[in-house]
């Protein structure tokens, strides 16, 4: 895609913007402009040639409307932790970063609800409503710093999507600023709205279609009891068919995530919790909620079910410091991770609960194959994948073997049944690996929507969709990009 912006024109565009945004809400200085030249995913850079700092609703319409009337591209940006480069800049653009967006705007405990502005942290929106009992379910791994309006451009999950679902799930309604600046307010305060599910529509749409600037989330009652079971195995195979006993009974977790014996070492390691068995081949974590009784009951089921298919242990926590000590290492999974390698490559894939034995061997193979070590954290409850590759970019060539094989972790994920994505979104990583999921009508026609809504291309370019449509096109593009960045 080419743009018509050129260098001699950003002058009055900047005037245009500090009129807006005041000086100190324009980032130019090309040092200063470093600092966003990627997201977490930092193997891919591009510095942008604006950074915009707006406060409000209001600013963010200015924005997007100067560069809608200069034919410039913009990228919404949250707090840069994404993993699938989704806020990656494009050459000569803006990137609006919602930072400063962070207040609460409304609580209404009757109804359930919060209305939040998008730069606000995950873990805020809990911090702010737990003394009245309530809290916020998804929760990332990065919930300690990542914002509302990446999870909503992600469609994040978490520990908790097992039950509670993802993002979209707990999102009410929203006020939009097209790509055009219009403000624009879809869904609303109750569940169910009349018409086209647009909320719907632009949770998970990557800042494609817009970028929100208001957000209704819902928030539900702290359960009444809460208990976590950790069960170690001899095997993948064992706390797999564990997993899928436990959904086949009939009880649904809050979260049930696996580590295997490799991500098991690295924590204990680095956090030292001294509650996993350094000898399991795997660990399941079991979170239960609810009333009381009803949680006694299912982790008696649940530790029961756990040794019919030959865990080791069963050991559970009740109070909140234990349970948060079980949880530790799952949580510090992937810092654990980079401490032991100089570099890691994170996947995101999907694959049916039945499948997960199977897959994990075949990863392992595959790691054999590329010589590279794997590590696998996952939500084991809905078949969501988190491989961790292990290399070192010093060596040359190394990333691109390292993106190689997560394709093919990418491509068995498909092949068995599942998805190339479960929560981390397609963005600049896996674009090129639609095709293997999707037909090209049905490519075509998510093109057809993201048209409707985004006629010149503006937000977020060169994201999710496959351009070039080869992988091979698309990698020596992204090289090419990545060089040019280099002399900027």
């Amino acid at each position: 895609m080419v743009f018509s912006v050129t260098r001699n024109k950003w002058q009055p565009i900047i005037k245009q913007l500090e009129a807006v945004l005041g000086k100190k809400g324009v980032i130019k200085r090309k040092e200063e402009l470093l600092t966003y030249e990627c997201d977490g995913l930092p193997q891919y850079r591009q510095r942008p040639a604006l950074v915009t700092l707006p406060r409000t609703t209001e600013e963010v319409s200015a924005i997007a409307r100067i560069c809608h009337e200069n034919d410039i591209p913009w990228i919404a940006r949250g707090a840069g932790t994404g993993l699938s480069g989704g806020a990656l800049p494009v050459e000569d653009c803006v990137l609006i970063v919602t930072a400063r967006m962070a207040k609460v705007l409304d609580i209404d405990y009757e109804n359930q609800r919060i209305v939040v502005q998008p730069g606000i942290i995950n873990n805020w929106v809990t911090q702010t409503v737990t003394g009245a009992g309530f809290y916020y379910a998804p929760d990332p791994s990065s919930q300690i710093i990542c914002s509302i309006g990446g999870n909503v451009a992600e469609n994040s999950g978490g520990v908790h999507c097992l039950k509670y679902g993802t993002t979209t799930n707990h999102v009410l309604g929203l006020t939009i600023v097209t790509p055009e600046g219009d403000i624009v307010k879809i869904g609303g305060k109750v569940p169910e709205t009349p018409g086209y599910d647009l909320t719907g529509l632009f949770v998970g749409s990557e800042g494609t279609l817009g970028i929100a600037t208001e957000i209704t989330l819902k928030i539900l009652k702290t359960p009444d009891s809460i208990s976590v079971v950790l069960a170690d195995f001899n095997s993948i195979e064992e706390a797999g068919k564990a997993v899928a006993e436990i959904i086949r009974s009939g009880i649904i977790p809050a979260g049930m995530e696996m580590m295997d014996n490799f991500s098991i070492n690295a924590v204990e390691d680095i956090v030292a919790t001294q509650c996993y068995p350094r000898d399991a081949q795997a660990i399941l974590l079991v979170e239960l909620d609810g009333l009381e009784v009803e949680v006694k009951n299912y982790k008696e089921k649940v530790g029961e079910i756990c040794l019919q298919c030959g865990a080791r242990n069963i050991t559970s926590a009740e109070d909140a410091p234990t349970r948060l000590k079980l949880w530790k290492g799952r949580k510090a999974a992937f810092a654990a991770m980079g401490k032991i390698s100089p570099n890691y490559f994170v996947q995101d894939g999907v694959v049916p609960r039945s499948q997960l034995a199977s897959v994990l061997s075949e990863i392992s193979v595959l790691g054999e194959q590329y010589g590279y070590r794997i590590a696998n954290v996952f939500h084991a409850g809905d078949g969501n994948l988190h491989p961790l590759i292990l290399y070192n970019q010093a060596e040359e060539g190394s990333f691109e073997k390292v993106e190689e094989l997560g394709g093919e972790i990418l491509k068995l994920c498909v092949k068995v049944g599942g998805s190339i994505s479960g929560e981390h979104g397609i963005g600049s990583d896996k674009k090129c690996y639609m095709a293997d999921m999707f037909s090209e009508p049905d490519l075509e026609t998510m093109q057809y929507v993201r048209s409707a809504f985004n006629p010149k291309g503006l937000a977020n370019p060169e994201k999710i969709f496959p351009t070039p449509r080869t992988c091979g096109e698309s990698a020596n593009a992204q090289k090419a990009e990545f060089k040019g960045s280099q002399a900027f």
